[in-house]
C-alpha cells in the first residue's frame, strides 16, 4: 500500500512539473524544448525520491509497529525505559546459560557466542551455525503471562477470603463486583450451554474468561505486552478446550462424526470429512478470531500515533490523539466481548460434545 502511495505522488508531482514547465519555455527554439522539459522532470523525480528517502529513514511506521506488537528480550515501557530480562539458553555442549538481555547492548547485538536476530520476532541464534541452542527465555510476553496469573491468583485469594471472613453477609466492594461477573458466566454462559454437569468445567471456563480478559487489558496499557495477540498463545488456548472437549466427549459425539444422524448412506462419504474438518475448525476458529481482533486493535491504535510523526504537525496532534483515545475506550469493550466469545464458544463445544441423547430425542 505504501509503495502505491509512494508511486501515486511521485506520478502527480511529476505531471504538475510537466505542467508548469511547458509554458516557460514556450519562447525558446523547438529543439531545446524537450531537453528542458525533460532536465525539469529529471530533477522533480530525484527530488520527490530524496524526500522520501529522507522521510523514511526519519521515521518507519511499519517498524515501529512491529516493535509494539512482537515478542522482545526485554521490556520497554517507553522509549528510553527499557526492563532486560533473563535470557536462559540450552545447548549440549555448554548445558544451561543463564545471563542478561542488556549483553546484547551493542553495535554488533552479540555476547558470548549468541547473536541477537531483530525482525517480525526476535531470537537467538549462535555465531556457530552448527550448535544446536535451546531458548526457554524469560521474554516480555512470557514475563506478561506471569504477572496476569500473579493477578488473577491475587484476586480471587483475596474474594475467596472476603467470602470465609463475611459468611451470612451481603458482599460489597470488589467483592461485590467479581461476584456479578462470575454469576453471569455461570449462569448466562456455562450453565445453558454445558448442561446439567455444568459444575464440572466450571473452573476452567472461569479460568479462562479472567485469563483472557486480564491480558486483553494489560494489552492495552502503556507499554502492555501483546500476548492474547500472539497467535502462539491463543492456539495454546484453543488447543485446551479441543483437549477437554474430546477427552470427555461421549459416544454419540463420535458416533455423529462417521454416522451423523438422518444421512442417507451415499451421502456419507462426503459428510464425514466435512464433519472431520469441522471438528478441527472450531479450535482454528477460536485461535484465529481472538489472535485477529486483539492484533488489529494494537495496529490500528499504532497506526494513528504514527500519523503524528509522519505529518510532523501540532495541528494534526490533537485530533489524533481524540480519536485513538475513543479508539481506545472501544478497545477495552472489545477486551470483554472477546474473553466472552471464546468461553461461549469453548462451553458450546463441551456442551455439544457431552450431551446426552435419548431414544426420544432421536425420534423427536
Amino acid at each position: 500500500m505504501y509503495t502505491h502511495f509512494r508511486l501515486l505522488i511521485s506520478t502527480a508531482l511529476v505531471a504538475a512539473t510537466c505542467f508548469f514547465s511547458v509554458p516557460a519555455y514556450a519562447d525558446e527554439p523547438a529543439q531545446h524544448e524537450p531537453n528542458k522539459v525533460t532536465e525539469g522532470i529529471n530533477q522533480a523525480e530525484h527530488k520527490i525520491e530524496h524526500n522520501l528517502e529522507e522521510s523514511e529513514a526519519k521515521f518507519n511506521i511499519g517498524e515501529m509497529i512491529m516493535h509494539h506488537i512482537a515478542d522482545s528480550h526485554e521490556w520497554e515501557f517507553t522509549h528510553g525505559v527499557t526492563i532486560p530480562l533473563p535470557v536462559i539458553l540450552y545447548s549440549a555442549d555448554r548445558g544451561i546459560e543463564v545471563f542478561s538481555s542488556s549483553n546484547f547492548h551493542n553495535d554488533h547485538h552479540e555476547y558470548n557466542g549468541y547473536h541477537l536476530v531483530h525482525g517480525d520476532s526476535e531470537k537467538i541464534v549462535p555465531v556457530d551455525e552448527s550448535r544446536v541452542v535451546y531458548d526457554f527465555s524469560i521474554t516480555k510476553n512470557v514475563a506478561s503471562m506471569l504477572l496476569s496469573a500473579f493477578i488473577l491468583v491475587f484476586i480471587f485469594v483475596s474474594i475467596g477470603k472476603s467470602y470465609q471472613n463475611n459468611k451470612g453477609k451481603a458482599p460489597k466492594g470488589f467483592q461485590s463486583a467479581m461476584e456479578v461477573i462470575i454469576l453471569f458466566i455461570r449462569d448466562d454462559v456455562v450453565k445453558p450451554n454445558v448442561g446439567p454437569k455444568y459444575e464440572k468445567y466450571l473452573p476452567y471456563l472461569l479460568t479462562l474468561f479472567f485469563f483472557i480478559l486480564v491480558n486483553n487489558i494489560l494489552g492495552l496499557l502503556p507499554g502492555g505486552a501483546n500476548l492474547t495477540g500472539n497467535i502462539a498463545v491463543t492456539m495454546t488456548l484453543a488447543v485446551l478446550t479441543f483437549i477437554v472437549t474430546h477427552l470427555k466427549a461421549n459416544g454419540h459425539y463420535y458416533k455423529h462424526l462417521v454416522k451423523p444422524d438422518g444421512v442417507p448412506v451415499p451421502l456419507l462419504l462426503i459428510m464425514i470429512p466435512v464433519e472431520i474438518v469441522g471438528v478441527f475448525m472450531k479450535p482454528f476458529s477460536l485461535m484465529v478470531r481472538l489472535f485477529a481482533n486483539m492484533t488489529a486493535g494494537h495496529i490500528i491504535l499504532l497506526s494513528l500515533f504514527g500519523l503524528i510523526f509522519i505529518f510532523q504537525s501540532f495541528m494534526i496532534a490533537p485530533v489524533i490523539s481524540l480519536f485513538a483515545l475513543f479508539l481506545n475506550f472501544i478497545e477495552i469493550m472489545v477486551a470483554f466481548i472477546q474473553a466472552f466469545i471464546f468461553t461461549l464458544l469453548s462451553s458450546m463445544y463441551i456442551g455439544s460434545a457431552i450431551e446426552e441423547h435419548s431414544h426420544a430425542d432421536h425420534g423427536h
